[in-house]
C-alpha cells in the first residue's frame, strides 16, 4: 500500500438482499484518497455513491452484505470488523471507535438529519462524549488559560469544543441551545459540518452537503467546507451528482455508473482528457455561458436512455446499452481498468484499445 494513501478501497463488492434477489449496489469498486486531498465522487442518482460511503463507515441496514474486497484506512482493513457472513454490525465497538473520531460524515439532507426534539448543541455533545478518550486532544492554550487552576468536567471540555466549532462554521454561539426548527436550512447544514469536525477526524465524507439549499447558500457552504479542510489539512470524499460543483472542490475525481467506477483521474485531467463515454456525456451536459448560442446548443447533449436496474444489471460493461461506441465485446465482458495517464484509470474497452494503439473494432 502506498503510504500516502489515507484510504484505499480495493475491489469492494457490497450487495443488498431483497425479495427479488440481490441488488448489486457496489460492484468491484476501486479508488483511493491521499492525505490532505479531496476526492470528488460523481454519478447519477442510484449509482452507488452514498452506498459506498456507508460501506466505508459501515452504516448499512441488515440486508447489506459486504461480499468481497477491502477498505484500508491508515493501513487497517476495516472489513475485518464485518461478520463472517458479510453482514454488518453498526454497533461493533471497533468500528464505533473509528467512526466520528477518525472518519466522520456530513449526512445528506440537513433538514432531516437532526433530531427535532433535542437541542442542536446536545446532539453535537453526544457525538463528542461517545469518544471521551479523545477529549484531551481538544484542549488548547486558550482553554488552559480560561480554566487555569480549576477542576474541569468532561462536559465542560465538550461545551468549549462546541463553541469553537460554531466559530469555525460561522454560527453564533447563542444558537447552540436552540432546537433544529429554530435554524434555517443553511444553519442546519453548518451545524452538521460542525458535528463532523467535532473530534478533528482525519477523513470527512461529505454526502451531497448542499442538497435542498439555494444557490447562494450552497456556494457559501462549499466555500466554508473547503476553507476548513485546507486549514486543518483533512482529507475529504465529496459526493454529488453535480460534476461541475464537485470539480471546484476536488483534487481528483471518481465517476461512478451503475454500482461501478467508470473513470478516476486528477480533476484537471478528467475535464481536459475524459476517456469514458459516460464521463464525456456528463461533461457535455454542463451548461456554459462561453461561446455563441449555436455552439452552446451543439455542445449541450444529454445521455440517451436510463441507468439499468441493479437487481439484474446487464452483463459486460454496464454502460453498453447507452453507449454509441458499443461492440460485442462490451456486451460480454466487464472491462479492466486501463491506465491512460498518470493516476488516470478508465474502465472501458474502447479506451483500453486506443491506449494500446489499436483501432477500435
Amino acid at each position: 500500500m502506498n503510504m500516502g494513501h489515507l484510504l484505499e478501497v480495493n475491489d469492494l463488492v457490497m450487495h443488498f438482499k431483497i425479495q427479488d434477489g440481490w441488488v448489486e449496489a457496489v460492484d468491484h469498486v476501486t479508488f483511493h484518497v491521499d492525505e490532505g486531498e479531496t476526492l470528488g465522487v460523481v454519478g447519477e442518482s442510484g449509482c452507488g455513491k452514498t452506498t459506498t460511503a456507508y460501506a466505508i463507515t459501515q452504516l448499512l441496514p441488515r440486508n447489506a452484505f459486504i461480499k468481497g474486497g477491502s477498505i484500508k484506512f491508515k493501513g487497517k482493513d476495516l472489513t475485518e470488523f464485518v461478520n463472517d457472513d458479510g453482514t454488518i454490525d453498526i454497533f461493533n465497538q471497533a468500528i464505533r471507535d473509528i467512526r466520528w473520531d477518525q472518519i466522520s460524515i456530513i449526512f445528506q439532507g440537513a433538514m432531516d438529519a437532526l433530531n427535532p426534539v433535542y437541542r442542536v448543541g446536545d446532539q453535537i455533545e453526544e457525538a463528542i462524549m461517545a469518544h471521551t478518550d479523545s477529549l484531551p486532544g481538544l484542549i488548547d492554550d486558550e482553554f488552559r488559560e480560561k480554566f487555569a487552576g480549576m477542576r474541569v468536567e468532561e462536559r465542560e471540555i465538550a461545551r468549549y469544543r462546541i463553541e469553537k466549532l460554531y466559530d469555525i462554521v460561522n454560527l453564533n454561539r447563542d444558537r447552540i441551545d436552540h432546537y433544529p426548527h429554530e435554524y434555517s436550512g443553511g444553519m442546519k447544514q453548518r451545524a452538521l459540518i460542525a458535528m463532523a469536525l467535532a473530534l478533528r477526524p482525519d477523513f470527512i465524507i461529505a454526502d451531497e452537503p448542499t442538497t435542498a439549499l439555494d444557490v447562494i447558500t450552497s456556494y457559501k457552504i462549499l466555500k466554508e467546507i473547503k476553507r476548513i479542510q485546507e486549514e486543518h489539512n483533512q482529507s475529504m470524499m465529496m459526493i454529488s451528482h453535480d460534476i461541475s460543483r464537485v470539480a471546484e472542490m476536488s483534487n481528483r475525481m471518481a465517476v461512478m455508473y451503475a454500482g461501478r467506477i467508470a473513470e478516476t483521474a486528477r480533476t484537471t485531467d478528467l475535464f481536459c482528457d475524459a476517456q469514458h463515454p459516460y464521463t464525456i456525456g456528463l461533461i457535455n451536459s454542463i451548461p456554459t455561458i462561453l461561446g455563441t448560442k449555436e455552439e452552446m446548443k451543439d455542445r449541450l447533449k444529454g445521455i440517451p436512455g436510463s441507468p439499468p436496474p441493479l437487481v439484474n444489471p446487464p452483463k459486460g460493461c454496464r454502460f453498453h446499452p447507452r453507449c454509441k461506441y458499443m461492440k460485442d465485446k462490451c456486451k460480454k465482458y466487464s472491462p479492466k481498468p486501463a491506465e491512460v495517464g498518470p493516476d488516470h484509470l478508465v474502465w472501458c474497452w474502447k479506451a483500453d484499445a486506443e491506449n494500446r494503439g489499436h483501432e477500435w473494432k
